[in-house]
């Protein structure tokens, strides 16, 4: 799926300008078609996750009191995880165990076959990890769009972190199993959900394996405290 400047801005939540100012730093990857800026689904999603590999990556940002909704993309995290699950003291001692034993338990709720599921997201790990740093993974695959219309996000905390290929070296603590129903919700959920994994607070939160309840209260008190970020990364 190609990609215009305007949808990576409502992607990442940035300004056209950021993006082409990324652009001109050599940042980002993109083609030019027709003397216009192009950019590649899977290339943004790979870009996404090596920006979060020993980086702050912030296309977001929060402060203390909310501002203006950001259209109704604002709290998808919130919905997302709602409409999956939490589930935790996942057994395994190996990326591909947890993942297998989590869509066991994940695959019942949504009414899919584990087995395929698991096999699509596996091919995407042998691809490239989907690690963030600082212990949380998001094991997505590019094959599949959930059938409705709305995303999902199932929230897995293994019994023990696992060795999950992040380039920071830390075992994952926090798995978001993602499910979109678009490529463009799908690519606005990752970048969210890395930012969330670069605050401090965030994950000490996580290390705690909150239950739904406590989990939904928190991520939707988060987006509503969400602004877009002018930064470029570093």
């Amino acid at each position: 799926m190609d990609l215009k400047i305007k949808d990576v801005t409502e992607l990442l939540n940035v300004s056209e300008a950021t993006i082409k100012r990324w652009i001109a730093d050599g940042k980002i990857p993109y083609y030019r078609l027709h003397h216009q800026y192009r950019f590649s689904r899977s290339e943004i999603e790979n870009w996404v996750l090596s920006c979060k590999q020993g980086k702050d990556f912030s296309p977001f940002d929060e402060e203390e009191s909310p501002r203006e909704k950001l259209g109704t993309q604002q709290f998808g995290l919130f919905r997302a995880i709602h409409k999956g699950g939490v589930y935790a003291d996942v057994l395994g001692d190996t990326k591909e165990e947890v993942i297998r034993n989590a869509m066991n338990e994940i695959a019942k709720d949504l009414h899919l076959d584990a087995e395929v599921i698991t096999e699509l997201l596996l091919d995407r790990e042998s691809l490239m990890p989907t690690a963030l740093s600082n212990g949380i993974g998001v094991p997505h695959t590019r094959d599949f769009l959930l059938q409705e219309s709305y995303d999902v996000i199932a929230v897995v905390f293994p019994k023990e972190p696992i060795e999950y290929g992040a380039l920071d070296g830390q075992p994952a603590h926090t798995l978001f199993f993602l499910f979109a129903c678009d490529d463009k919700r799908h690519l606005h959920l990752l970048a969210k959900l890395a930012h969330l994994s670069s605050k401090p607070e965030n994950l000490a939160f996580l290390k705690k394996h909150p239950q739904k309840a406590a989990l939904l209260e928190y991520i939707k008190n988060w987006e509503a405290n969400i602004k877009p970020r002018e930064e470029a990364l570093t």
